[in-house]
């Protein structure tokens, strides 16, 4: 401040401030503060995600010279599985009487398949065509222990299942089984089974490449026609018959059955649900009996639909191209007023052709059960309830 120069006037010789450039400063450092804050969290987020790829890609990388001692976490995945289940599944040694006979011996054939066991008691499931025949059946454990004293407890007349009991056993590492019910096409899978009688617990995996899939099975001299299977391209060789097809938590959802002679990477198991119902009845020491319904249908796709004129694309059409009945007299399913023309939708609430076939979806319960069965009736949505039968 010079001489005499009031505070005024040093003031007054500073430039005029404009209107609103203070607010203007504040704005741009409030638009510097956020674009900051924008960056820093991107770099967070690519950080999150770059470390997520790594431990995904790789989970323990001891060694940079030795390439087999990088783990993927799918490596880790299986491997988890087949440690889990591996224990629970078993190989199955049968001798069969072929009938030729000499003067000095008897001519006798010898077979191989894979089981699983559903209980610590010694239960097992396997396929029929696996013991079909069998005047002797041996069973052999993943360490190595071999059980001479197997009887046959029944088997499934639908299906192509039959159930083994150890005896004298009581504290065998039982399968989980899952819900095939929820299965869906590309879903990773793994089977384990007794690879050409030979390699047992030998693994492969795949993914699961269709569902509903009907064949026919051929077995030495019989064929068998099976319904609603799962097709998988997890290898699948004579001798793995019987062996649990393994969802990512190593629950059992289908037991592998049949391959396509003319392909590769095509093989078929049954869904475990279409087990459930006769294994309960197994476990409990009863008589094997299918349950019932009493109706001839066609699974619906898109090309039935089309064809029969139908408002659905899933579900089961009862119906008979050939003119037969459809609806069996007397049988549970007339009882309950099921119609020739009308389309089941559901089964207990699980819907036909989503969840599984008819078939299947009946299979989990037994003789006597009471389940709900949804129709499409024309343009009528149906309830009924159906107490189910014994197959004859």
């Amino acid at each position: 401040m010079y001489p005499n120069q009031s505070n005024a006037d040093v003031y007054s010789n500073q430039p005029p401030e404009r209107p609103g450039s203070n607010r203007r400063t504040l704005k741009r450092v409030v638009l510097a503060g956020v674009i900051l804050l924008v960056l820093i969290w991107f770099g967070i987020a690519g950080y999150y995600v770059y470390q997520q790829i790594q431990k995904n890609n790789s989970v323990v990388t001891p060694s940079t010279t030795n390439g087999n001692a990088l783990v993927t976490q799918e490596e880790v995945n299986v491997a988890n599985v087949v440690d889990k289940v591996s224990p629970s599944v078993v190989s199955i040694r049968t001798t069969i009487d072929s009938g030729d006979q000499s003067y000095w011996t008897t001519s006798y054939q010898e077979g191989a398949g894979t089981g699983i066991i559903v209980s610590d008691d010694g239960y097992i499931l396997t396929n029929k065509h696996v013991i079909s025949d069998a005047t002797q059946m041996q069973v052999v454990t993943s360490d190595g222990t071999v059980y001479d004293s197997v009887s046959l407890v029944g088997t499934d007349p639908l299906n192509d299942l039959a159930f083994l009991k150890i005896d004298g056993v009581s504290d065998l590492p039982a399968a989980t089984l899952g819900d095939s019910s929820t299965i869906r096409v590309g879903q990773q899978v793994i089977a384990i089974g007794n690879s050409l009688g030979q390699y047992d617990n030998t693994v492969t995996s795949g993914i699961i490449s269709g569902t509903g899939r009907p064949i026919q099975a051929q077995s030495g001299n019989s064929v068998e026609t099976l319904t609603d299977l799962i097709q998988t391209d997890a290898a699948i060789n004579p001798g793995n018959s019987g062996g649990p097809l393994l969802n990512s938590q190593g629950q059992v959802i289908g037991v592998n059955t049949a391959i396509a002679e003319d392909a590769e990477g095509i093989g078929f198991a049954i869904p475990i649900n279409s087990a459930k119902g006769i294994l309960k009845q197994a476990l409990a020491g009863k008589e094997l009996q299918r349950a019932y319904l009493g109706v001839r249908y066609i699974p619906i796709n898109a090309e039935i639909a089309n064809k029969y004129k139908l408002s659905v694309k899933v579900g089961a059409y009862v119906f008979s191209e050939d003119g037969q009945a459809v609806v069996v007299s007397g049988s549970p399913a007339a009882k309950a007023g099921i119609e020739k023309g009308d389309i089941i939708t559901s089964i207990n609430g699980k819907e036909v052709g989503t969840n599984g076939g008819v078939a299947s979806l009946v299979a989990e319960y037994a003789p006597g059960d009471t389940i709900e069965v949804g129709l499409k009736r024309g343009d009528k949505a149906l309830t009924v309830k159906v107490t189910l039968d014994v197959y004859k």
